[in-house]
């Protein structure tokens, strides 16, 4: 079986699971927003847009479990052309009134271009890794987030025999609670 038929494999189990389990939350909290930064495969550093939105569920006092979507798009303004990276996210963390921090796994689906040592071009595939993201409410529902995205991306592909990713954003986020 390839890596990567296991790996949309657990996440699916993972989704199931998740979605199948009751769990006792004292109040959710749904937030999206708009992203910037960069995002960095192989030796080529691109810019990054990244739409991202998640429900957030607060388990016991400050304990908050999450599951996020962040959706880049590499912008065509760049040598090598339009590309995108999908990482879906399961976090646990710490909430506060004006804010919240978590961290957890992550899987990415992504089709982008890329330059290795040797080559350049667009790679494809799905790839597990880490999360973090920090949200931080300046204005009632309105705020600052920043997160961090962490894969191993590449596998057999010649362009990137086996790179870390990493992608690194921040921008404005809104949040809706529901008590």
């Amino acid at each position: 079986m390839k890596t990567t038929d296991r790996r949309i494999r657990s996440a699916t189990v993972l989704a199931f699971v998740l979605s199948v389990v009751p769990i006792q939350a004292d109040a959710s909290e749904l937030n999206a927003g708009i992203n910037f930064g960069w995002l960095q495969a192989g030796t080529a550093t691109r810019l990054a847009v990244s739409p991202h939105a998640g429900i957030s569920w607060h388990i016991k006092n400050d304990l908050l479990f999450s599951i996020r979507d962040l959706f880049s798009v590499v912008p065509p303004i760049q040598i090598g052309g339009t590309g995108v990276y999908n990482s879906t996210i399961v976090a646990l963390g710490y909430s506060w009134e004006t804010g919240d921090l978590s961290a957890g796994p992550s899987v990415a689906f992504y089709f982008m271009p890329a330059c290795g040592r040797a080559l350049c071009g667009h790679v494809a595939g799905v790839a597990a890794g880490a999360h973090t993201q920090a949200n931080a409410y300046v204005a009632g529902p309105l705020g600052v987030s920043a997160s961090a995205n962490v894969d191993w991306v590449g596998g057999s592909s010649l362009v990137l025999p086996g790179y870390v990713s990493v992608l690194v954003v921040a921008g404005p986020v809104l949040r809706w609670s529901i008590k």
